[in-house]
């Protein structure tokens, strides 16, 4: 907490992109997340923030009625703007907004204080996208949570940011042994979830792996499909063309796509093929709806709420996470 003879300094660059209203809010929000500031504490007045910086007094009441609205700071008439609360912002980046996504979106929230705010942000797999989201975020938040992706321009851009305030989730790559970290297993986790299913997978001639060319799933998966067909003596087919995509009865399918499962599921019905008996399928990653999908559909998956849980208590928790998250294998009626 700031003595009563120290007073609370802003740095605002009037060359940057970001907007001035927008560096205020960011430098009450950093140090309240840095404890320089805490709840009771006295902030400069509407004028003295004009006169020192140069700022329009529009600007200044911008700033502060937003931090108002999030019950970050008071007014108390005729005593000024003081400090309501701890609150702190933090930064969720993921790769797209798909279902499974959005359990660990909510697992993560959910499991986060009150005075915890998160910004999600999409890059998308675009590395340009991905660099944007980090320069901007830089300094404006307590921690960072970045699911990342395969790129070389990935560990430069996130070498700005501290490694105490980042935590890399989902994918092992370009992480380094002093990151924080929680992953999942495509590799090894993969196929010992395969082997679980050996007895289902002998009910049909071939397995075809659907890894369609626009996937940005990891390859090891490719290649431990592989082992495992070669281990257990399976005939196998990798298909990265979803066009070649056509299924024949006595066939199994394994999918990191659920593109391809709605294409499995609308050729299943032409064919009048029953999931489970003239067909199986496998699909990587468990949703929500899976379960009620046409009785049900088996898949390999981790655990995303877990993921989001294990996130959120390393923002709670000023302690290192390294760790991985089990792959597990849901039998239901599709395989």
């Amino acid at each position: 907490m700031l003595k009563e003879e120290e007073k609370f300094e802003f740095i605002i660059n009037h060359e940057s992109d970001i907007p001035k209203y927008q560096q205020l809010v960011d430098g009450i929000t950093n140090a309240i997340a840095e404890n320089i500031l805490q709840k009771g504490d006295l902030l400069p007045s509407v004028n003295v923030i004009c006169k020192t910086y140069q700022l329009s007094r529009d600007t200044v009441f911008k700033a502060y009625s937003i931090l108002k609205d999030q019950n970050t700071i008071e007014s108390v008439p005729n005593k000024g703007y003081y400090v309501a609360g701890e609150t702190r912002k933090v930064l969720l980046v993921l790769d797209t907004f798909k279902a499974y996504k959005e359990v660990l979106y909510h697992s993560f929230v959910n499991n986060l204080p009150d005075n915890v705010i998160t910004d999600v942000q999409f890059h998308h797999y675009n590395i340009d996208v991905f660099k944007t989201i980090i320069n901007n975020g830089i300094g404006r938040y307590y921690k960072y949570v970045v699911m990342n992706f395969d790129h070389q321009e990935i560990a430069p851009a996130l070498s700005a940011i501290s490694k105490d305030k980042l935590l890399l989730i989902d994918w092992n790559i370009h992480a380094e042994k002093t990151n924080n970290y929680v992953f999942q297993d495509f590799g090894k986790a993969f196929y010992e979830s395969l082997t679980e299913a050996v007895e289902l997978f002998k009910k049909y001639k071939k397995i075809q792996f659907v890894y369609p060319d626009f996937t940005n799933h990891p390859k090891e998966t490719v290649e431990f499909f592989k082992k495992f067909c070669a281990d257990f003596n399976f005939e196998y087919e990798v298909i990265t063309d979803p066009k070649k995509f056509n299924i024949e009865k006595g066939m199994a399918y394994i999918s990191v796509s659920d593109r391809i499962l709605g294409h499995f599921l609308e050729q299943c019905k032409d064919k009048d093929f029953e999931p489970g008996k003239d067909v199986g399928f496998l699909s990587y990653n468990e949703t929500p709806m899976k379960k009620f999908i046409y009785k049900g559909i088996s898949v390999v998956s981790t655990d995303f709420k877990d993921i989001g849980t294990k996130a959120a208590a390393f923002i709670t928790h000023e302690e290192d996470t390294q760790c991985y998250v089990p792959t597990k294998l849901i039998i239901r009626e599709s395989l």
